[in-house]
């Protein structure tokens, strides 16, 4: 399985255009080692020629025009195949916007998120007045076959946070995903939303490699900046410090590589020389930048 990411910062990127916190001021002026970053998606293949999108950013447009792998061949065809969507939030649905000239456009999400994306933001009644859009449901607990050598199996991820669009309560509003190369039998585990490990802990077993929710290093983290009311966990994401922070609930368990992506703007580990930056690593972690490339 090749896996490339598209985009590892949470919604706004890196820097986030109307924010001045210490990360994006050093970003921007490079008084710090930082690199800019675009919000977050990741692209995933069996072979190299047919690739499956795990959420569709704003930024969309730039991350295929970076990847030669997503490249039209010939005329228009492309070797993107579908797109998994793990929930409806705008920084990881507005990029279907960008596919409209695509087409038959084949979208894998639960059905709470087709519905939101349908009857609560219209982003999908708007696809579709440019093409056909193919929905294909998400079962949690279901093994999906993506292309010969590549399947998925959806997991739901509980949230308290208030939806903007759609219900607040239910199933299906988040969903996780475990990508397995069916040559190889290693698996994938793409997590870039959790408010809680416990309830998904099941779904790390055997994982060669996770990708997960980085999105702040302190649950307080932009109250103290004086940027927001609400705590991380309050936002839908497990902040990484504490005792029961995402870093020492991790650190033991035998994964091979840990990433952190879905990175907010004002997370100190976006910074290279950061002492945050310097505890990941020493608890063999590993910060995640558009462009990774990884064979799992």
């Amino acid at each position: 399985m090749q896996v490339r990411v598209l985009g590892s910062a949470a919604g706004g990127g890196f820097p986030q255009w109307n924010c001045a916190c210490p990360p994006c001021r050093a970003v921007r002026d490079g008084s710090r080692p930082a690199r800019p970053r675009t919000q977050s998606s990741i692209a995933v293949s069996p072979d190299g020629r047919r690739w499956f999108l795990l959420n569709a950013s704003p930024d969309i447009r730039a991350q295929l025009q970076s990847f030669p792998a997503l490249h039209p061949g010939g005329g228009r065809a492309v070797p993107l195949q579908a797109v998994l969507l793990t929930d409806a939030e705008l920084d990881h649905t507005l990029g279907l916007l960008l596919l409209r000239e695509g087409r038959n456009l084949e979208i894998h999400a639960t059905e709470t998120v087709r519905d939101t994306l349908y009857d609560g933001t219209s982003l999908l009644r708007t696809l579709e007045a440019y093409g056909p859009v193919r929905w294909r449901p998400v079962m949690p607990g279901a093994d999906v076959p993506l292309a010969e050598g590549l399947s998925y199996r959806a997991f739901d991820v509980p949230t308290t946070k208030r939806a903007r669009f759609g219900p607040d309560t239910g199933k299906g509003r988040v969903a996780g995903y475990r990508l397995t190369d069916e040559r190889s039998g290693r698996t994938l585990v793409y997590l870039p939303s959790v408010q809680d490990l416990g309830p998904v802990r099941d779904q790390l077993d055997d994982c060669a490699c996770l990708l997960i929710d980085g999105t702040c290093w302190r649950d307080d983290e932009l109250i103290r900046l004086g940027l927001a009311g609400k705590t991380a966990r309050e936002m839908g994401h497990m902040p990484i410090d504490g005792s029961d922070g995402s870093l020492a609930l991790l650190a033991p368990l035998p994964i091979e590589r840990t990433i952190y992506t879905h990175l907010n703007n004002t997370n100190p580990i976006l910074l290279e020389d950061a002492p945050e930056r310097r505890i990941v690593e020493q608890h063999g972690m590993e910060v995640a930048m558009d462009g990774l490339e990884l064979r799992i």
